[in-house]
């Protein structure tokens, strides 16, 4: 069952993409087209991001432990949509002009802030195999994968400082990354119960009285 469910999911995740080839495809871009693509694969990037981070609550608040199946998958759909987020910006804004890139990453906060929640997804993606899991190991696995919280921060920056006007779309992601990290806070605070550690009993020989 959960098998044909992540085959529906990762069909599903592909409809952004298939949405905005149709549009592209029926020159109903707009006026800016690149402008449409870029703020598109970046609002889908941060969605991912968002709900790659919700499985964990949402798997412990309603204890359905298959949820945990599809973390994996919503991660590597975010670092998919950054991609054609970034190749967007290289290819069609900037033209591979290494030199005007790196000028836009001086000059401009927002660009260096996507950038560096992009680049905090690489290792990410690269190491998301059950093959990566076992050559580091559990502990080191999931000190790294920790990464995604800053990634996800500096995504919600890097709209924050893009946006100059209406602050209200960056500002939501942000209070939802806001609850998420709250969980997994209070979560962290929570004090551990106290494991009671029983003795082995001791053999007691009976004496029969005759």
């Amino acid at each position: 069952m959960v098998r044909w469910l992540k085959v529906g999911v990762f069909v599903a995740c592909l409809g952004p993409l298939a949405w905005l080839g149709w549009r592209a495809y029926n020159s109903a871009l707009g006026a800016n087209p690149i402008e449409v693509i870029t703020h598109t694969t970046g609002d889908w990037t941060l969605i991912f991001l968002m709900i790659t981070l919700a499985v964990t609550p949402l798997r412990k608040l309603t204890g359905q432990a298959w949820l945990i199946r599809f973390r994996r998958m919503f991660g590597l759909y975010a670092f998919f949509y950054g991609s054609l987020h970034l190749m967007t910006y290289i290819w069609f804004d900037k033209s591979f002009d290494v030199h005007d890139m790196l000028a836009d990453i001086y000059k401009r906060r927002f660009i260096t802030a996507g950038l560096t929640a992009f680049l905090l997804m690489v290792p990410l993606a690269l190491t998301s195999t059950s093959g990566w899991i076992r050559r580091l190991g559990g502990k080191r696995w999931q000190a790294l994968h920790r990464l995604i919280y800053f990634s996800a921060l500096a995504g919600v920056i890097h709209y924050i400082w893009l946006v100059k006007a209406d602050l209200r779309k960056p500002l939501q992601y942000a209070a939802i990354l806001g609850i998420l990290m709250a969980y997994r806070l209070i979560v962290w605070l929570k004090p551990k119960p106290k494991t009671k550690v029983v003795a082995p009993a001791l053999r007691q020989t009976s004496t029969v009285n005759n």
